[in-house]
């Protein structure tokens, strides 16, 4: 299991994130907060409440999480990618 380092929540309800392997980038969860432990955070001062728990998972107060792995996979995927010309 990949465990986040730091997180910081940015403008737009996106999550600056960093993983203990040095896996790190962006991740905008705009289009993600729906749901019923998740509607909460599209108030953007409850967003900015992010956190890490004991288990280096994102989490908020209210008991929202985001998988790690998940979210290793997506930006070790974006850091892969070519860019752009």
């Amino acid at each position: 299991m990949y465990r986040v380092r730091k997180v910081e929540a940015l403008a737009g309800f996106r999550l600056a994130v960093e993983f203990e392997d040095g896996v790190s980038g962006v991740v905008d969860l705009s289009g993600e907060l729906f749901g019923e432990m998740f509607e909460p955070l599209r108030d953007e001062a409850y967003f900015r409440q992010v956190g890490i728990d004991e288990f280096g998972v994102i989490c908020w107060p209210n008991g929202a999480d985001l998988a790690p792995d998940a979210l290793h996979q997506e930006l070790a995927a974006k850091d892969r990618a070519p860019a752009a010309v």
